[in-house]
């Protein structure tokens, strides 16, 4: 029972990372329509950027989380100018829901996301690269019959009091507003004043912030980072988002939650290696059994 315990507290920790990645998903896919594929390499670079700081800097972790929040965001904006703002040139409803152009955007991010890879590992080499000892995340912390790490517990504060914020952002703030008015309805948030390429931009800068995060608090937790870290818990963060229905973030973050909890456990029914294959099994089921995700509601099929 302890073990089991243990387990979930980890799948628990793990899933608020996917968590964190798939609202960047999400948010990206409710106000624009497509899937943002460089969403992996934002975490990378979130990784990456709190590696140079504490090689060159040594700040306190807060300080660490708050700048590679805002590089996140910065990137984010970014890659939003320069892969799917071009695409933006007309306006009108049947482009807007065109396949054409979700599939321009779509190869655009993909091609950005290989960039963005290949441009890391030119400086970094593609080598894992070890972050300081002294800062890494893994003190262990004994609760009752239970030992954990202290990462379990700050990766999961961390992530909490972000979707907290997020939340409050959403629904309390101007701009939240302007992104749920913009996600339901972009050209009716025109024509009612609502600037939609600030607002597109805020959400990249909103999700791709939170992206960045899970990035380096991953590489502590573990004590390396490289730099194809992002490809697979972009995979399962883009699964949790199909399994919540696209763009429902509420959603997305319950299956980010099953899904990394259903990986820790699996390890006490079958090797490790296997636990990636939780995901792919998830996504199947979810693309035979409910084709508009499980809190997809009316949304078009996946």
């Amino acid at each position: 029972m302890d073990y089991y315990l243990q387990q979930l507290v980890i799948g628990l920790s793990l899933g608020m990372v996917y968590a964190l990645v798939a609202i960047g998903f999400t948010l990206i896919f409710g106000v624009l329509n497509v899937v943002n594929f460089a969403h992996g390499e934002i975490y990378t670079i979130g990784a990456f950027a709190g590696l140079l700081l504490f090689v060159s800097f040594a700040p306190p972790l807060v300080v660490v989380l708050l700048v590679v929040l805002a590089v996140g965001a910065l990137t984010g904006v970014g890659l939003e100018r320069f892969a799917f703002k071009p695409f933006r040139r007309f306006n009108d409803e049947a482009t807007l829901k065109s396949r054409a152009m979700r599939e321009a955007t779509l190869m655009s991010s993909l091609a950005l996301s290989i960039v963005a890879r290949e441009g890391i590992e030119l400086v970094f080499g593609s080598q894992f690269q070890s972050l300081p000892l002294q800062h890494m995340l893994n003190s262990p912390i004994k609760i009752g019959p239970v030992t954990i790490v202290d990462g379990d517990l700050i990766i999961f504060g961390t992530s909490f009091l972000m979707l907290a914020g997020l939340q409050f952002v959403l629904k309390h703030t101007s701009v939240g507003l302007s992104i749920r008015a913009v996600s339901n309805n972009a050209l009716g948030a025109r024509y009612v004043g609502i600037d939609t390429d600030r607002t597109i931009a805020w959400t990249f800068a909103v999700g791709s912030g939170m992206g960045a995060v899970a990035g380096i608090l991953v590489g502590l937790y573990y004590g390396a980072i490289f730099p194809a870290m992002g490809f697979t818990p972009g995979i399962k963060a883009f699964v949790a988002m199909v399994m919540g229905g696209l763009s429902s973030i509420p959603g997305a973050v319950i299956c980010a939650l099953i899904i990394g909890i259903s990986e820790a456990l699996s390890s006490i029914f079958v090797s490790s290696v296997w636990q990636d294959l939780v995901a792919y099994a998830f996504l199947i089921i979810t693309l035979i059994f409910f084709p508009r995700g499980i809190f997809g509601g009316a949304r078009e099929r996946v």
